[in-house]
């Protein structure tokens, strides 16, 4: 009797520390493979910042300070996930992009930043393998430069010091810097500068010795389509900078604000190109030719599977295709609907664009989307809002859209509505809760029957909720209590959590503790790994998605309702490199097998096959098969086992 109520108390305390912690796991992986963001007017620039060899990344971008982005993989294999916030405490007013040098020479690499301020030091007094950065002031007073300059370093005179390009955002001008100090105490100045061309507005220039002929040529993006090449048909001493027009051919042709990073990322012994784009996204393309005649091979498979609408995402989840998945449907900052099958499973999603079908659906800027079959017809209809306010029905004919202007033409919400379809009053009909500009949250009640919808708004449902601008809500049974529980997201990236009390709206904060969005946060409920509960997706200005796993105890129990005997199966971290916790919790002892399968469905190791007493556990997975080798990079299963219960859940694996 002692030993099971030890047990219990224990199990208790675990129960009760993991309700009081955070309850949710962000796991972007999976809206972005890559594992690099997918960043407003992306910037990427690169360096060996820790050390070990390899080309790291500095990514810049509209929003933020630049992100280091670490090269987990090697010299000739590379492969990159979010790394330390080693730019901590620099604003993103100094340095919306960023390049790294060894500017007085010490043997590390310092950061050299464009930004609103103009062009700043920040000086690295960390060591080559940590570093830490501190801003050294005023250091390059008296350049002509304006806002968010464009810079990048390089020996440009082969007098061993470090020379500057600049790219100025008014006026499109390429400027060179010669360094009129010493290798160890860089001057800039007005007086010893050339202007190599001018590029129309906001250029963005990189150095690389692109012929492999040793002197600087520059490479230069730009506010319009492609690339602008000077070639530096001079000599290390003295360059002579002109256009060849005909070594990027093809190259950003159908992207804007282009800003390219140029490295040997691949270690081959050419340099290849990766860039940035308004919309986020970076692009990669290899140089599988030669120096002098280049032969540029798109290379998918890097950065590729980002999930990005190119601004302001606004997701819902339906199966649309009936194949017993969810898939995701969004709205976009120009007003097209984007959809993306999930050609996965239910347990573990993949997305392919395939939005052809909504191509008819195309109103004001902002859109936003709710689908439902409204109308008893086994087809999912879809009603959009928009910046204007308005709702918009369009009818699935089961070979497109029909825009029935009739229907839901009286609702005028004022700017910025953000209609959802669910079934409110529980009366087998769908209802819409909406957001708009003004924060307000409002009801259209369906008062007709389930094959023909008459949508009446009752006002004052939901009491005086007000989250400010720019509300979008999501509806969803978050508590299992069998009541209808709203998450809303707003302009200033907030997520507030409301609570159904007995007809009372309620604001819980504890719910949504410690999960914030980006500008304009459109929040999404679904249970999008299967396992019972709500999982919450947000979209952003930015147009991309974050994933938040839930994972919550719900404690609202029936005694007499048979219950799962395993508690929340989980894995930190995730993605991981070179090993993860797998965690799972037990009311009762058990007999556990846990098993790791690739994404074929093939057995790779098995880590637990025993009895198990109660209580939490932890089971430590090392990367290698049932062999003992290191397992390939990639996506994996781990399934739990036991004799009442069974879950599979994802994990990716970064070398």
């Amino acid at each position: 009797m002692k030993r099971i109520f030890v047990i219990s108390f224990l199990l208790g305390l675990w129960i009760i520390n993991h309700l009081m912690a955070q309850p949710w796991q962000q796991n972007d992986v999976i809206f972005n493979t890559s594992g690099v963001p997918s960043l407003p007017f992306s910037q990427p620039r690169f360096a060996d910042l820790d050390g070990d060899g390899d080309q790291d990344m500095i990514l810049g971008n509209l929003n933020d300070a630049p992100f280091y982005i670490e090269n987990i993989g090697t010299a000739t294999s590379p492969s990159f996930a979010q790394g330390d916030d080693i730019f901590s405490g620099i604003s993103a007013l100094d340095a919306e992009m960023g390049v790294c040098a060894d500017l007085d020479n010490d043997g590390d690499l310092d950061l050299i930043s464009g930004g609103y301020t103009g062009l700043n030091y920040f000086e690295n007094i960390g060591t080559v393998t940590t570093p830490s950065f501190q801003m050294i002031n005023t250091f390059f007073s008296g350049l002509n430069v304006g806002q968010n300059p464009v810079p990048d370093l390089a020996d440009v005179d082969d007098d061993n010091d470090l020379d500057m390009v600049v790219g100025l955002s008014e006026n499109g001008s390429v400027k060179i810097y010669f360094n009129t100090g010493t290798v160890t105490v860089a001057q800039f100045s007005e007086s010893n500068v050339i202007i190599i061309g001018d590029v129309g507005l906001y250029a963005y220039p990189n150095f690389c010795d692109l012929d492999a002929d040793n002197d600087q040529d520059v490479v230069v993006g730009r506010d319009l389509h492609g690339f602008v090449y000077y070639q530096n048909n001079g000599s290390p001493q003295i360059g002579l900078w002109e256009v060849n027009a005909s070594f990027f051919t093809g190259l950003g042709d159908d992207t804007y604000w282009n800003s390219p990073g140029l490295t040997d990322i691949n270690g081959d012994g050419t340099i290849d190109l990766i860039f940035g784009t308004a919309v986020g996204p970076l692009h990669y393309y290899e140089n599988n030719g030669t120096p002098a005649i280049p032969s540029w091979q798109e290379n998918t498979t890097l950065f590729g599977g980002v999930i990005d609408v190119g601004g302001a995402s606004n997701p819902v989840f339906f199966d649309f295709d009936d194949d017993g998945d969810l898939d995701l449907v969004s709205g976009s900052q120009l007003g097209d609907i984007k959809y993306y099958q999930n050609v996965g499973t239910a347990y573990a999603s993949a997305w392919e664009e395939n939005s052809s079908y909504f191509s008819s659906i195309d109103h004001s800027i902002y859109s936003a989307i709710t689908i439902g079959d409204v109308d008893d017809d086994g087809l999912p209809d879809a009603i959009v809002g928009d910046l204007s306010g308005h709702f918009y029905f369009h009818r699935n004919t089961g070979s497109g859209f029909f825009f029935d202007t009739e229907v839901l033409a009286f609702v005028a919400l004022g700017g910025w509505s953000a209609p959802r379809l669910v079934d409110m009053d529980d009366d087998a009909d769908l209802d819409i809760v909406a957001g708009n500009e003004s924060g307000n949250l409002f009801y259209f009640e369906n008062q007709g029957t389930p094959t023909t919808p008459d949508w009446v708004e009752v006002t004052g449902y939901f009491g005086n909720i007000d989250v400010g601008t720019n509300c979008v809500p999501t509806v969803g049974d978050l508590s299992m209590n069998d009541i209808l529980d709203v998450i809303t997201g707003n302009l200033w990236g907030e997520v507030q959590f409301f609570r159904n009390n007995e007809g009372t709206w309620m604001e819980d904060p504890a719910h949504v503790s410690g999960i914030t969005g980006g500008q304009n946060t459109t929040p999404a409920l679904a249970d999008l790994n299967n396992d019972g509960d709500l999982d919450l997706t947000l979209g952003n200005y930015d147009g991309s998605f974050n994933y938040y796993e839930n994972f919550h105890i719900m404690m609202d129990i029936d005694p007499e309702q048979p219950q799962p005997n395993s508690y929340k199966l989980c894995n930190y971290p995730n993605p991981f490199n070179p090993e993860t916790i797998i965690s799972f919790g037990l009311k009762s002892d058990s007999h556990v097998l846990l098993q790791i399968y690739n994404i074929k469905g093939q057995l790779v190791t098995t880590l637990l096959k025993e009895n198990v007493n109660a209580g939490y556990h932890e089971i430590l997975w090392n990367g290698k098969d049932s062999n003992g080798e290191q397992v390939a990079s990639g996506l994996y299963l781990y399934r739990m086992t036991t004799e009442d219960f069974s879950q599979i859940k994802k994990m990716l694996f970064l070398k």
